[in-house]
């Protein structure tokens, strides 16, 4: 298994487990607490892990929301907190959310030292969301939170290594989420407006995007060994299943 390999068949279970705790219920309390609506709050703790700093910088680093969108929430959410803090809130929550759902995982000590591996050799070089949030301290030293800052580390690599991808590609920002497997509701969702491109012309360039995504992704893997990719795609699986039981057959 290449690393390019690894990325791709690691990619399902990197974007559910990494954010699984931006929509756990508890995580959305906390933004009603802080005073923040549900826009508000995710563009500013996705964005604020840059700094307080203007919307359209963190439009260009989220990438695929419309900048109008970005600048709502991001304004709207700067006049009750600063971002940083904001971004700091989520990532405790981050840790709260492995604390109570991994830790009971059998092999967390181990998906910690695969995945810290892979984190750490990440290139963060025109990554800049990456960047910022691996650069942030880990609120929760306990097995399950450090676990889940870990997979939201890997999410958010792969993420930005998809906005690259997508840019190198041709595809403009809206393109990129029309012809993704969301189509219209992701672009609705993302805040862009009609008239929407046709899907058609953009398949080839989607799948080519989807190939450099892996492989920039898909150097971090490289500081694993075959045999301990294999075991991280394994340790991955197993923690899907234990935290959606009912996905697994008869379930």
């Amino acid at each position: 298994m290449t690393p390019d390999q690894a990325a791709a068949a690691a990619k399902a279970h990197v974007l559910r487990l990494g954010g699984a705790f931006a929509e756990d219920p508890l995580t959305l309390q906390r933004a009603r607490r802080l005073g923040l609506s549900g826009w508000a709050y995710y563009v500013a703790a996705r964005g604020g892990a840059l700094g307080d700093v203007r919307a359209d910088t963190v439009a260009a680093a989220l990438g695929f929301i419309a900048p109008d969108a970005v600048s709502d929430g991001w304004d709207a959410a700067a006049t009750v907190l600063p971002p940083s803090k904001i971004a700091a809130e989520h990532l405790s929550e981050c840790a709260r959310w492995g604390v109570e759902r991994l830790s009971t995982f059998p092999r967390l000590t181990r998906l910690i030292e695969l995945c810290r591996r892979v984190v750490l050799a990440a290139d963060p070089a025109g990554l800049p969301l990456f960047a910022a949030w691996r650069a942030m301290p880990v609120p929760d030293h306990r097995a399950g939170g450090q676990a889940a800052v870990l997979l939201h580390l890997m999410r958010e690599h792969r993420n930005g290594a998809h906005l690259l991808a997508a840019r190198v590609s041709g595809l403009s920002p809206l393109e990129a989420v029309i012809s993704g497997p969301e189509g219209e509701a992701g672009a609705v969702a993302y805040g862009w407006q009609p008239p929407y491109p046709k899907v058609p012309p953009l398949v080839r360039r989607r799948l080519w995007a989807d190939s450099v995504t892996d492989r920039i992704a898909g150097q971090a893997f490289e500081v694993l060994t075959l045999t301990e990719r294999a075991e991280l795609l394994g340790l991955l699986e197993s923690a899907c299943a234990l935290i959606w039981p009912e996905d697994r057959p008869g379930g």
